[in-house]
């Protein structure tokens, strides 16, 4: 039985939040078919979605026609500053709560979470921008303000956009071990070494 990783996509989602981790999910998918995941992109109506900077990206599912996931990913950007105010959306989130096993967040994804009441009183981190403003979205929060990621067992937030990938290849660990992350890392070629 396949299980499904389902990525969030919205206007104004932050480009590498999303398709950080996709790469690394998708890659770990193609490369290792047996491990039994397959990930997708959900998008509120589907449809294309315009990115922060301009980008758009085809989602493949619609938040109707998606499949039962058992990891989700709420990736940020601009955009989830409306949604952290969004009723309908705060409500799938939750919905989403009791129905899938692990929920993600990537930098700014941890508001829409912490809107939806699903991060109280629990250790999260965000973008090093907002995280005064989840705090203020929150105050029960353990703010995490130093960790790349936040795992707390069903729930794992992490810092922004490049985090995400780092975030991402952890899921994997988790899911089905070291080696296999380190194999889908070597693959990526995700050696970080900034030259400035």
């Amino acid at each position: 039985m396949t299980r499904h990783i389902g990525i969030v996509l919205f206007d104004g989602v932050e480009e590498l939040d999303a398709v950080g981790p996709w790469e690394v999910f998708a890659a770990w998918c193609r490369f290792f078919p047996d491990d039994g995941y397959a990930v997708s992109m959900l998008a509120p109506t589907g449809g294309q979605v315009e990115c922060n900077k301009g980008l758009t990206i085809l989602a493949h599912h619609s938040f109707d026609d998606a499949p039962s996931y058992d990891v989700l990913l709420h990736p940020g950007g601009q955009g989830t500053r409306p949604l952290m105010k969004d009723v309908a959306h705060l409500e799938w989130v939750r919905q989403q709560r009791s129905e899938v096993s692990l929920l993600t967040s990537v930098c700014t994804g941890s508001l829409v979470y912490a809107a939806a009441g699903l991060l109280a009183g629990r250790p999260a981190t965000t973008h090093w921008g907002s995280l005064e403003l989840l705090k203020e979205t929150d105050p029960s929060i353990m703010i995490r303000p130093d960790d790349r990621y936040v795992d707390d067992g069903d729930v794992i937030t992490s810092a922004g956009v490049s985090a995400g990938i780092d975030m991402a290849l952890h899921v994997v660990r988790r899911l089905v071990g070291d080696e296999r992350a380190r194999e889908v890392r070597r693959y990526i070629q995700y050696d970080p070494e900034p030259p400035v």
